[in-house]
């Protein structure tokens, strides 16, 4: 499978882009900062042929149902 859609394949999970406004609400419901959030990484395969910015929160949504956040960093 070509990089460019790897997030297409069945074991990657749900990546969902956050709107500003709403990784600011999820920091507050934390209680975290940004610095706490686990980071991912600009080019990670999940995130090729989105629109992912450097410091975008990225909701990931697992096939059990669990969602974690991830702060997007630089590679």
């Amino acid at each position: 499978m070509a990089e460019r859609e790897a997030h297409k394949h069945e074991l990657i999970p749900e990546h969902k882009l956050l709107s500003k406004e709403a990784g600011e609400e999820i920091l507050a419901q934390f209680r975290v900062s940004r610095m706490q959030i686990p980071k991912i990484k600009l080019k990670d395969a999940a995130l090729v042929g989105t629109s992912a910015k450097l410091g975008q929160l990225v909701m990931i949504t697992r096939q059990d149902g669990s969602v974690n956040y991830r702060l997007v960093v630089e590679s």
